[in-house]
């Protein structure tokens, strides 16, 4: 895929399958009942709130920063434009780093180690979808390369592996 050539039908497939697990997997942190696998004092409620309702925020801010470039499936679309600045300055995938925090803020506040499995599995799948979607990007922008160098992924102010 390039600039002016849409994704093939086995990459939209591939988006789509991709999107279909992640919404799955939160589905099954949504429904999976609390347990007293750990203590959740009162005060770690109260951080995990606020954690979930930040990660909400984030995802709301680097999604609007996207604007029509925004799609359901992690294929840039015609509207897309490199995003370097605001929280894509700080990380790769904003949208992926709020939900993220939302998810293991609920998972924390839970006490359910079945959660923390499904958390675990949803990171490994939002990795691969972030290196997958990196490699359209890479494709379509001559500058992702560089910019992907020097922002972290998911997590701000971590260095890049290799």
């Amino acid at each position: 895929m390039t600039a002016d050539q849409p994704p093939s039908p086995a990459e939209t497939r591939t988006a789509r399958l991709l999107v279909g697990a992640q919404f799955a997997l939160i589905g099954l942190l949504v429904v999976l009942p609390g347990r007293d696998d750990w203590p959740v004092p009162p005060w770690l409620t109260v951080l995990c709130t606020v954690g979930a309702v930040a990660g909400v925020v984030v995802m709301l801010v680097g999604g609007t920063a996207l604007g029509r470039g925004l799609t359901a499936v992690p294929l840039p679309n015609e509207h897309a434009r490199l995003r370097t600045g605001g929280l894509y300055r700080i990380v790769r995938h904003p949208i992926y780093t709020g939900l993220l925090l939302t998810m293991g803020s609920l998972m924390v506040a839970s006490g359910s180690v079945p959660r923390l499995v499904v958390l675990a599995v949803l990171l490994g799948l939002l990795t691969g979808k972030a290196r997958w979607e990196e490699g359209h990007l890479a494709r379509r922008f001559a500058g992702y390369p560089a910019y992907a160098a020097r922002t972290p992924r998911f997590v701000p102010g971590r260095r890049r592996r290799g």
